[in-house]
C-alpha cells in the first residue's frame, strides 16, 4: 500500500493521483501501479541497466509512481524530476555531474504548461501520467530513458 505524503494539500492535489488504495479497494483497473525497482532487472549485468519486462508492459500505459521530486538550483519549464529516494542537485558546481540514480522519471507537464514551473514539493509525491521509455532529450539538453507524460493539467492555484 502506498502512501501520499506531502506538505501541502494544494501540492497534493497539484501532482494529481495517489496510489493509495484503502484494503477493502481495488486500484483502478486502468491504472498500474509502478515501482522504481520494476525499472531494471538486478544484479545489473555485464551489459548495464536492462529494462524489466514489467517496465516494457507498462510502456504507453497510465501509470502511478510515488517518488520524491529533485531539488534543483534551476528548475526547467515544463517538468519535474522523481527519483526513490530524496536528491539535491546543484547544476552550476557540479555541472553534468549530478547524483541522479539510473531510475530517474523525468515527468513532463501537459503541453498547455510546458513553459511553467513546478514549486518543490517535499516528501513522497504519487503522480499519474502516460509511461514512455525511450531516449529523450529535453530543450536544457538532458537526456532521459523513462518519461511520465501528464495529459491533465496541473491546477493554476499552485503556480
Amino acid at each position: 500500500m502506498c502512501v501520499l505524503l506531502l506538505v501541502t494539500l494544494t501540492q497534493a492535489q497539484a501532482l494529481a493521483g495517489t496510489c493509495a488504495k484503502r484494503a477493502d479497494q481495488q486500484p483502478a483497473p486502468q491504472i498500474t501501479e509502478l515501482k522504481f525497482s520494476d525499472f531494471y532487472q538486478m544484479p545489473i549485468g555485464p551489459a548495464g541497466l536492462t529494462p524489466t519486462e514489467t517496465l516494457m508492459r507498462a510502456q504507453g500505459k497510465r501509470i502511478c509512481i510515488m517518488g520524491y521530486m529533485v531539488k534543483r538550483e534551476s528548475p526547467s519549464a515544463g517538468q519535474i524530476m522523481l527519483t526513490p529516494v530524496p536528491v539535491e542537485m546543484s547544476e552550476h558546481a557540479d555541472g553534468e555531474a549530478d547524483d541522479l540514480p539510473a531510475t530517474t522519471v523525468t515527468v513532463l507537464l501537459s503541453p498547455s504548461q510546458r513553459t511553467w514551473r513546478v514549486p518543490q514539493a517535499s516528501g513522497l509525491v504519487a503522480i499519474t501520467g502516460l509511461l514512455h521509455v525511450g531516449r529523450h532529450e529535453s530543450e536544457d539538453g538532458r537526456i532521459s530513458w523513462i518519461q511520465l507524460e501528464l495529459t491533465d493539467p496541473l491546477p493554476t492555484s499552485i503556480f
